[in-house]
């Protein structure tokens, strides 16, 4: 059993939807995943601050059914956790989302497996899911890569979260998630879960940036993380643009070998939207 780890809204069912397509698509093993998806109830802080709706975690599992029918989907609603812990907290309101923090409860969720791979909505799997899932990480807390920029501006060895191979029996025995929380609650962070994480590790695995390339695409990539990063033509500027912009993929990145799956998502897209309207 492969089991993977989303975390977010309705708003990133775009992500979710595109990335476990990736997973099934450039995978040839046919053993079975668990996709858990953590969502919330914080509609407090901002009105689209909505948990995903069972209708979209329904779908998604009539998805990755079709591949495997032993294939799951299980959505776990942390708002209490969120509340407990967050409410209120310095970095409540930042420029993150708020649903970024909730990787930060799989240590204390009930019936989460040891081995776990969490992945940010915004990435697509080029390469066999088994490169990275298989990696071994006993002894260590997490695998991760370094942050493309973050390696330059921080620390070489400062990690970017949004690809996690977690040992959660390792976490738990540390305390890591704990001491991240801890920490989110009592000071400000600049990139909050992620500085937090990367500061109350005890031991990680560093992999190479093929694991989570968060800028080129390379023929051995096997993540490529569509996250926020800079472009110097025609004049320097940040864009954020991710693999659901199948046009401006297209356009700017030039990325065809995603096609098979980003068509596969705008046909799902569209069914899936006049399901709800019926």
């Amino acid at each position: 059993m492969v089991n993977i780890l989303f975390c977010g809204n309705c708003g990133v069912f775009d992500g979710m939807l595109t990335c476990a397509l990736s997973i099934l698509k450039r995978s040839p093993s046919r053993e079975p995943y668990t996709f858990y998806i953590y969502t919330m109830d914080v509609s407090y802080l901002k009105p689209n601050y909505t948990p995903v709706p069972e209708s979209m975690t329904a779908f998604l599992e009539r998805v990755v059914r079709e591949y495997n029918p032993e294939n799951r989907v299980v959505r776990v609603d942390v708002t209490e956790f969120y509340k407990a812990e967050f409410t209120g907290c310095p970095n409540e309101q930042t420029s993150y989302s708020p649903y970024a923090i909730l990787r930060l409860f799989a240590d204390a969720v009930e019936g989460m497996p040891d081995k776990l791979l969490y992945l940010d909505a915004d990435i697509m799997f080029n390469r066999d899911i088994h490169l990275l899932y298989d990696i071994d990480v006993d002894g260590y807390e997490y695998a991760a890569a370094r942050d493309h920029y973050g390696k330059y501006l921080i620390n070489f060895n400062y990690i970017n979260s949004g690809v996690l191979l977690l040992n959660l029996k390792r976490i738990r025995e540390t305390g890591l998630f704990a001491k991240a929380r801890a920490m989110i609650k009592t000071k400000k962070i600049l990139f909050v879960d992620q500085t937090a994480v990367y500061k109350s590790t005890t031991r990680k695995k560093m992999l190479p940036q093929r694991f989570n390339d968060q800028k080129f695409l390379h023929k051995h990539t096997v993540v490529r993380h569509f996250s926020k990063r800079l472009f110097w033509l025609p004049y320097p500027h940040t864009d954020n643009i991710k693999q659901w912009h199948v046009s401006r993929v297209h356009k700017t990145f030039r990325y065809y070998v995603f096609d098979d799956i980003l068509y596969e998502y705008i046909y799902l897209k569209k069914l899936y939207e006049r399901s709800i309207q019926q």
